[in-house]
């Protein structure tokens, strides 16, 4: 992977991980279009370069996130995110083995497109409108949406945000409260890739790869920096979008790059 190359994975990591598009889907079709190989950094790469989009939530975010003496909002996201930490524990491997694929993937980001056509008209007295309205029964039913994201192509945002809504929360606050989950459930699993999991044949930690290699090392920091940067404009565009044209045009968007993304298949398999 060259720099330039990192830059531009980047780049669609932020732009997406916190739209309801799938930021896997859209790294991984980058990847192939770019014709990169998938190599073991590769594949820890695309994971961690997740830590400068969080600490995009954070910047954006700062006196929600440094406000130590609401409590309670820390205590909400630690119980929201603990059913994507035991079922991702559990099922990583397995699921990245059998559906971390462009076909499938590309099947999934089209039938969510279709179910985000119809969010607004199917959910439409949100009653939740604050962040302290959320209760904690509210928040643990919201990280178990999140949990539909482990199927690559869902999209954590998307399943999330569904479940926001599902929970009597308002669009931009489904959006918001989706951001603020965002932040421990990727701060896990890049730990997770980076420090913890072993990768491929050679068994070997992502921080080794990180630092074992002044090529990688160098991806690593200007990918968290430009995902970082883009990922801070990403969320204030989207909040915005969302408060004035809901969630169907990003069903339609979906739609469109899944098949996109088919057609591409097809005749790369011919």
């Amino acid at each position: 992977m060259t720099i330039l190359q990192a830059i531009l994975i980047a780049i669609v990591e932020g732009l997406t991980e916190f739209l309801p598009v799938s930021s896997t889907a859209h790294m991984i079709f980058t990847s192939s279009l770019l014709h990169i190989q998938e190599d073991d950094f590769v594949k820890m790469f695309q994971v961690s370069i997740q830590f400068g989009a969080i600490l995009a939530v954070v910047a954006v975010y700062w006196k929600k996130f440094l406000n130590f003496q609401n409590l309670q909002f820390y205590f909400k996201l630690a119980i929201a995110v603990m059913p994507a930490l035991v079922l991702g524990y559990l099922f990583d491997d397995y699921i990245e083995s059998v559906l971390e694929k462009p076909l499938p993937i590309a099947i999934v980001l089209v039938v969510g497109g279709i179910i985000l056509l119809f969010i607004d008209t199917l959910f439409q007295q949100q009653t939740v409108q604050e962040e302290e309205q959320i209760s904690i029964r509210k928040a643990l039913t919201i990280g178990f949406w999140q949990c539909l994201a482990m199927m690559p192509g869902t999209s954590r945002s998307a399943a999330s945000i569904i479940g926001g809504m599902q929970q009597k929360l308002t669009r931009s606050l489904a959006a918001e409260f989706s951001f603020f989950l965002a932040v421990p459930t990727m701060l896990a699993v890049t730990v997770y890739s980076v420090f913890i999991k072993k990768w491929g044949d050679a068994a070997q930690k992502g921080i080794t790869m990180i630092t074992e290699d002044k090529a990688h090392l160098t991806a690593f920091l200007v990918g968290n920096i430009v995902a970082f940067v883009v990922a801070v404009l990403a969320i204030k565009f989207f909040i915005s979008f969302v408060k004035k044209y809901g969630f169907k045009m990003w069903g339609w968007y979906r739609i469109v790059a899944g098949m996109l993304m088919l057609v591409f298949l097809y005749y790369q398999g011919k």
